[in-house]
């Protein structure tokens, strides 16, 4: 039941009042969009959202079933809210003791928003003065938010509300509303009527009781009440959640959409997320049927967008309705809906204030409106270029929508840039390849992924620990990998080394024994057999510093034409940039072996909440068929990448690998049958509980731990059930997987066979694939479902083939690294690819790469999937 005391609504009139007033701004709008030749007019689609026409879209999402996007939305809301809101605040420190705000951008009728308010308010154990939840509902009219805000605040959802969650009004554009969130305008606020009214510049709040005059200014008026400037408070730190719903993002173009996602004010690693809602790339019928339903409920909201149109000229019947047409329909392959006013004969509009005329001929269409459908690579590429990380999804009963949490983490990598036309340093047009010299931004990339591991992650109790028998302590690491890069610079620039100079003797090379003889290794370093014979911490990061300041030093020269760029120094860049992040990913599989018991869990990023991240996991789509047969086929493997070629200035279409990459060869594949997905932990471990640990070549996996009799799965996070993991594909040995594939009756694929599998139906880093730190966890795999021809990942891991790494015909050893193959060319290792969930793009998406362990290793992120001979 609803309170028998309502508090007034209070609403903020956000925008300034130095700025275009509304009405202005939309008549320029207008203006501009009728002023485009035939077939180029169009009229922006804010005039669809006056008082009158948010009425009619309400109509529409109770009285059009048609319109599939509302009920969609509203039924994840009713069976997830409490998930959600659970997720949101999974990443908010000192819950409980902070105040949060809450911002919905263009809010609406708030029958879905009050599902997610109403979780809110379970959130918050017992009511207060000072409700610690402050909810705004940004939107263009402000008859409409009073009018949602009262019915909110005099609703069963807004007695559970009081004392937990404040509601107030921001009347404004959405421009205005960030505007205002980046200038501080809600930070330290929980509700508005604290705002400072000392200083009356900018913004007017207006205070609304129960019953507001029918005679109440529109919302692109300014009235007299109190204004306010919004406060700044640097340092604070109030968690701030957007909401975003309704696939409103549709309404803007590929590329603007991202451009606005990367405006929005979310802190990066703060634990400040986006709730976002998102319509599917659904059937075309289905879509142009939601855009058209047979009330014609549609029809009536777009026909008033042409009175609006009327009114920012000055006269709201300058359109005459019975001239014109509602015409929608979807266009497959910008995968957009898009609405137009069609003339229906030739006709003539006269501006009442400049006396301009628009000619119109009939069947001319006008665009007031596009809708932008979301296939999986528009999702995620839409995410990375705005610079989000997707925390989880929710999808609807028919997987028609989806509601996505997104957070700013305080790193990621871009998508790679695939060939295009670029602008070198004398400003010639060039085609770049994705592979060749990295650019300065990768670099910078790259080591915050490296500082976030090694000086976040790992406490100094740990620094003189081995996690790994097999491997160095943990220092070493921080030590390495700035050696390596000073050496090789040196050696190319024929400059001394960094100083302090020593470091080279200690550092230069790490330790990979036999697993079955720890005594056989490759030549290494020397290391100091007591703790206090290491260099300091401090001492390291002081030469990474200087060794780093050396790198970027280089770049200067090239761009200055100081130095000539060559191959040589672009194989030098691209060298030790891999090189760093193959350790990246070495250092956290040992880190992994202490989760739970020394490493620090990635802060900085909202940490998974299991349990609801298992239950969509564990719903998710089987494939159809457990296999799919492929072959027989010819299949490229490696490129063409002699570094006899490096004195050549031919650098940016070029390629660059490791010296097992090169030269590209054609290669055989017969038929054969493989499984779309990996093998999973719940398999692997009913095959070990069902008798496998009794067999011989079978070892406990080193990814899992017992606990208490009881078998987890190791994370960053600290180990979980099995149950939580069950669909994560394996982490363990290739002679594990191997032993396994042979009960199965089948065996672990070849080289040529995986690479040919991958080629079909990887999605890439574009496509959704776990790379790249977009979990710091694998997922279950996605290939073989029903969309995108089979398309998707394999949940997060490289993968072991039964290729032996050997010389094959045209290897030439590195002269930069001639040990990196040649010194593993033992019989022991197996060639992996691929790339796990901590492997940068550059290296998982190079379909040439050839990564390699001993096949009884058992740390490495690697699993396998089976293949099958027919």
């Amino acid at each position: 039941m609803a309170s028998a005391t309502t508090v007034p609504v209070q609403i903020l009139d956000i925008h300034p009042r130095d700025a275009p007033l509304a009405d202005q701004s939309i008549r320029d709008q207008v203006v501009a969009g009728l002023s485009q030749p035939i077939g180029q007019k169009w009229l922006p689609t804010m005039l669809l959202y006056d008082e009158r026409g948010l009425r009619i879209y309400d109509e529409i999402t109770t009285g059009a079933p048609e319109y599939y996007l509302f009920p969609a939305e509203e039924e994840i809301l009713k069976n997830k809210a409490d998930d959600i809101v659970k997720v949101m605040h999974a990443g908010v420190p000192n819950r409980g003791q902070v105040e949060e705000v809450v911002v919905e951008l263009g809010a609406g009728a708030l029958r879905k928003t009050s599902l997610i308010l109403s979780a809110l308010s379970r959130q918050v154990p017992d009511p207060s003065s000072a409700p610690p939840i402050s909810y705004y509902a940004l939107d263009l009219e402000k008859r409409e938010l009073e009018r949602t805000l009262m019915e909110l605040s005099n609703s069963n959802v807004g007695a559970e509300m009081q004392g937990k969650v404040s509601a107030s009004g921001l009347c404004g554009t959405y421009d205005d509303g960030l505007k205002f969130i980046a200038e501080g305008g809600l930070e330290g606020r929980n509700v508005l009527s604290k705002l400072d009214t000392k200083v009356t510049e900018k913004y007017t709040v207006e205070r609304v009781g129960r019953d507001p005059s029918p005679s109440s200014d529109s919302s692109r008026s300014h009235s007299d009440a109190t204004e306010a400037t919004p406060p700044s408070t640097p340092g604070s730190h109030q968690p701030l959640h957007i909401l975003f719903l309704g696939s409103s993002l549709g309404n803007f173009t590929r590329g603007e959409d991202a451009e606005f996602l990367k405006s929005l004010p979310l802190r990066p690693g703060s634990g400040d997320t986006l709730l976002l809602g998102l319509d599917h790339d659904n059937d075309a019928k289905k879509i142009e049927l939601a855009y058209n339903d047979r009330k014609g409920i549609t029809r009536n909201f777009i026909m008033n967008g042409l009175t609006c149109a009327g009114r920012a000229l000055g006269d709201e019947h300058l359109f005459d309705e019975s001239k014109w047409e509602y015409v929608g329909r979807y266009n497959e392959e910008l995968r957009r809906h898009e609405a137009y006013y069609r003339s229906t004969c030739d006709q003539t509009i006269v501006d009442p204030e400049t006396k301009a005329n628009f000619p119109f001929v009939k069947d001319e269409l006008v665009r007031v409106e596009v809708s932008y459908k979301f296939s999986e690579r528009d999702a995620y590429t839409l995410f990375t270029n705005a610079g989000l990380r997707p925390v989880h999804r929710w999808m609807d009963s028919a997987s028609q929508y989806s509601l996505w949490l997104l957070e700013r983490p305080k790193f990621m990598f871009p998508l790679l840039k695939w060939p295009h036309r670029s602008s070198s340093a004398d400003e010639k047009a060039i085609t770049r390849s994705p592979f060749s010299i990295p650019a300065v931004d990768e670099w910078q990339n790259m080591w915050a992924a490296w500082d976030f591991i090694t000086r976040q992650m790992i406490p100094p109790s740990m620094m003189f620990e081995k996690p790994i028998d097999l491997r160095h302590i943990c220092l070493f690491y921080c030590g390495h990998i700035p050696t390596f890069l000073s050496i090789h610079l040196s050696r190319l620039l024929q400059e001394p080394d960094t100083e302090p100079i020593e470091f080279k003797y200690i550092f230069e090379r790490g330790i990979d024994p036999i697993v079955d003889d720890p005594t056989q290794c490759h030549p290494h370093s020397e290391v100091p057999q007591r703790d206090e014979d290491w260099p300091s911490l401090p001492n390291i990061l002081q030469y990474q510093s200087r060794v780093r300041e050396r790198v970027m030093n280089l770049y200067r020269d090239i761009e200055s034409g100081k130095i000539t760029l060559t191959r040589k120094i672009a194989r030098v860049l691209f060298m030790t940039l891999e090189h760093e992040a193959f350790h990246a990913e070495t250092l956290l599989y040992m880190l992994l072996q202490r989760a739970g018991t020394g490493t620090i869990p990635p802060a900085g990023f909202v940490p998974p909440a299991w349990d609801v991240f298992a239950e969509t996991w564990n719903n998710h789509p089987e494939p159809a068929t457990q296999t799919v047969t492929l072959g027989p086929e010819d299949i490229t493997l490696g490129h063409n990448d002699d570094e006899a070629d490096d004195d050549s200035t031919d650098v940016y279409r070029h390629d660059f690998g490791w010296d097992n990459e090169h030269p590209q060869r054609t290669v055989h594949v017969g038929k054969f049958k493989i499984e779309w997905r990996p093998v999973t932990n719940g398999q692997f471990y009913d095959f070990y509980m069902s008798g496998g640990k009794d067999m011989d070549n079978i070892k406990f996996p080193k990814s899992w731990v017992d606990i208490d009799g009881e078998v987890y799965v190791r994370t960053l996070y600290g180990p979980v059930p099995m149950k939580i993991a069950r669909n994560w594909p394996l982490i363990t040995s290739f002679d594990n997987l191997s032993t396994y594939a042979s009960v199965k009756g089948g065996r672990i694929p070849t080289e040529p066979e995986l690479r040919l599998f991958l080629d079909k139906f990887e999605c890439g880093y574009e496509g959704g694939a776990n790379l790249g730190f977009r979990n710091w966890h694998p997922v279950p795999a996605t290939t073989g479902g029903e969309r995108d021809g089979g398309k998707g990942h394999n949940g997060g891991v490289w993968e072991w083939t039964s290729t032996v790494l050997e010389k094959h015909e045209g290897f030439v050893p590195s002269k930069l690294y001639p040990g990196y193959s040649t010194d593993f060319f033992d019989n022991h290792h197996q060639v992996v690819i691929g790339g796990s969930y901590a492997t940068i793009p550059r290296l998982a998406e190079r379909r040439t790469l050839r990564n390699y362990y001993q096949h009884n290793y058992p740390y490495a992120w690697v699993g396998a999937r089976i293949a099958y001979d027919v």
